[in-house]
């Protein structure tokens, strides 16, 4: 009785023995990770005592949503975190696609380029450019051009500044994960590189940074270093792993409020939306945010480590500098990432008893596979590893609302995927 109550989920000494060598060896990236976390904290509460927060922010709308204090409050905050001129953070947001595609369709015009500078973004804005009988901005007469990186990942600026210099260009995109790809995600200083070569190309262009998955790894954000605008979901990072759905938008003033009438209508915009008594969750998560990514990079880290001593790839490296959180392993093989999502879904706090299996998900032109037995659907910044069945059969984890969760998940993991060994 006494080994079933300190081993409730029975984990193996083989596995409890790696992870103890795995910690032993991971204990500086940890402190630089904690050092972040502290820095970010302290620039969240900065803005909440600017920004007088009180009880009163917390009581949502209904109907229109006119004069709804927190959620007008809670922009002014977002944009002061985020060194901007304005935010637009909304619950009327499904998800970071949402977000990007109203920057997307409030910009740019008939006639106007698209130039992704980051090879192709992620799968599920793959039909929004250029999708067809979807209102898609290819159908719009939106034209689009990509420049594909390096053979190391990193961003090729001789093509970057050859193909943002046309008259045409009016919206430069970059993306700072990896998404779905080899490719490694973009440090903040890469990011602002990439910046300063277009601006010196094309003063005139507008630059959108995919900042999914990247908010709080670092000490600073894209709309720091040379970016007009950014977007992404708060069921990932500046959710905190409260807020129930939504996205955001930060970056000139101009370009917010053109996105908002993408996503109300022209002359609407920002001005309308209920919150429905879900303002107290946004302020608190992004209060959180901070703190529960650095958690999920912790567990990330963890991961690399973990992987590494059995034998596999991983990217980023345990010791590497990190911009999201996102950790990719490399399995090779589809039957490996099944044994190791499966231990991934044991060890989530809902639908633990459930068994992932790949499946035809909207938006992706093969099966996936993802385990997440999350509080809130879909939430990134939850435990969680997804994996598209094609070569080279690469997971994608992230997540974790507390190390010892992702820590624990990822250990049953590996012993799924050492009992399949056998």
């Amino acid at each position: 009785m006494k080994e079933e109550q300190s081993n409730p989920l029975g984990l193996s000494e083989i596995v409890m023995d790696l992870a103890q060598r795995a910690e032993a060896e991971i204990k500086e990236a940890f402190a630089r990770t904690e050092s972040i976390a502290l820095k970010n904290s302290q620039k969240v509460l900065a803005a909440f005592q600017k920004y007088r927060v009180s009880d009163g922010c917390f009581a949502g709308t209904t109907g229109y949503g006119y004069d709804d204090k927190g959620r007008d409050l809670l922009d002014l905050i977002y944009a002061e975190v985020f060194h901007t001129e304005a935010a637009l953070v909304r619950i009327g947001f499904v998800n970071g696609t949402h977000a990007i595609t109203s920057a997307l369709f409030g910009t740019l015009r008939p006639g106007d380029t698209l130039v992704s500078v980051t090879g192709a973004p992620y799968d599920t804005l793959l039909g929004v450019i250029n999708g067809a009988g979807t209102g898609s901005l290819k159908e719009f007469g939106v034209l689009y051009e990509q420049v594909e990186l390096c053979k190391d990942g990193t961003p090729d600026f001789g093509a970057v500044s050859k193909a943002v210099a046309k008259d045409t260009v009016k919206m430069v995109f970059i993306s700072r994960s990896r998404g779905y790809s080899t490719r490694p995600s973009l440090r903040i200083e890469q990011i602002g590189a990439l910046c300063d070569c277009i601006k010196t190309a094309n003063p005139n262009a507008v630059i959108l940074v995919d900042n999914c998955y990247g908010e709080f790894v670092e000490a600073q954000e894209p709309t720091e270093v040379g970016a007009d605008l950014i977007a992404g979901s708060l069921i990932k990072n500046p959710g905190g792993g409260l807020a129930p759905t939504g996205g955001y938008l930060a970056g000139r003033e101009d370009l917010v409020q053109l996105a908002a009438m993408r996503l109300t209508a022209p002359g609407i915009g920002g001005e309308c939306g209920p919150t429905i008594g879900q303002n107290r969750l946004l302020y608190q998560g992004f209060f959180l945010a901070p703190h529960v990514v650095a958690q999920a990079v912790k567990t990330a880290i963890f991961t690399a480590k973990m992987m590494e001593l059995l034998g596999y790839q991983t990217d980023p490296a345990p010791d590497a500098i990190r911009t999201d959180i996102v950790q990719t392993i490399s399995f090779g093989a589809p039957e490996p990432i099944c044994r190791f999502c499966k231990g991934i879904q044991m060890g989530a706090p809902v639908d633990s008893f459930v068994t992932p299996e790949p499946w035809d998900m909207p938006g992706y032109d093969c099966k996936v596979i993802m385990a997440a037995g999350a509080f809130i659907q879909g939430a990134s910044i939850e435990l969680s590893c997804d994996a598209p069945m094609r070569s080279p059969y690469l997971a994608y984890l992230q997540g974790a609302l507390t190390y010892e969760s992702g820590k624990t998940g990822v250990l049953l993991a590996v012993q799924q995927l050492l009992a399949g060994q056998e």
